[in-house]
């Protein structure tokens, strides 16, 4: 019963914005998709490109996120940041989406524990490269968490990052496991270029592009 479900619920969570566009990345990129952009994020990569939800946002009760979602009329829902689970009601906003029927994906970091988000959830897990900054936080026991249908991506921002993720890939047989995403970082890295030292390789991952970045540049709220 969500009505009870609701009343013990945390209270609220911190939004930055929901809105409503297409897909830009992972296996549902260019599908009409609402997307909740929590506030706050723990970690400072330095290509990060939603530095505007590190802080601020609107505090807004579950229900009140949930009629916003609803509004919308789409069958996705992607929960994003800043980093998502740096909120604890942002477990149970999950729930809650998936309870209602949604297909709903949550683009995480990894390196905070994903062991209890709600199984019937996509986690897209970003693993982070040296580039980042944030290699360190990488919280590799995650991937005992991830099923089938999750989803992992790199960011790459030079060949070392490239070498490095690579490497990754092959040691812990993450392709046989998960679908694997590459995005060459944007303004630092051609996906041209990425897309070349993907085929010399071989190697088992699929080239990324941000699809929104090409349509409207990178703007909030698209």
């Amino acid at each position: 019963m969500p009505s009870v479900a609701l009343r013990t619920a945390p209270n609220a969570l911190r939004v930055t914005e929901i809105f409503y566009s297409l897909q830009g990345e992972a296996s549902t990129a260019g599908a009409p998709t609402v997307f909740v952009r929590l506030t706050g994020c723990p970690l400072r990569c330095r290509y990060c490109d939603t530095a505007y939800a590190f802080h601020g946002g609107e505090k807004m009760s579950i229900a009140g996120i949930l009629d916003r979602v609803a509004e919308h009329g789409a069958k996705l829902v992607t929960i994003t940041g800043g980093e998502p689970l740096a909120q604890r009601g942002c477990l149970y906003l999950l729930r809650m989406l998936c309870e209602r029927g949604y297909r709903v994906s949550l683009e995480t970091s990894g390196a905070l524990d994903v062991k209890a988000v709600d199984p019937r959830v996509i986690k897209v897990m970003d693993i982070k490269t040296p580039a980042s900054g944030e290699a360190g936080r990488n919280r590799w026991e995650n991937l005992t968490y991830l099923q089938p249908h999750d989803e992992l991506k790199f960011v790459i921002c030079n060949r070392e990052d490239y070498d490095w993720a690579r490497a990754r890939v092959l040691d812990l047989k993450l392709g046989e496991r998960w679908i694997v995403f590459f995005s060459a970082s944007h303004g630092e890295l051609s996906s041209g270029v990425l897309a070349d030292w993907i085929l010399v390789d071989r190697l088992n991952v699929r080239l990324q592009i941000q699809l929104h970045k090409y349509l409207w540049g990178n703007q909030p709220g698209r």
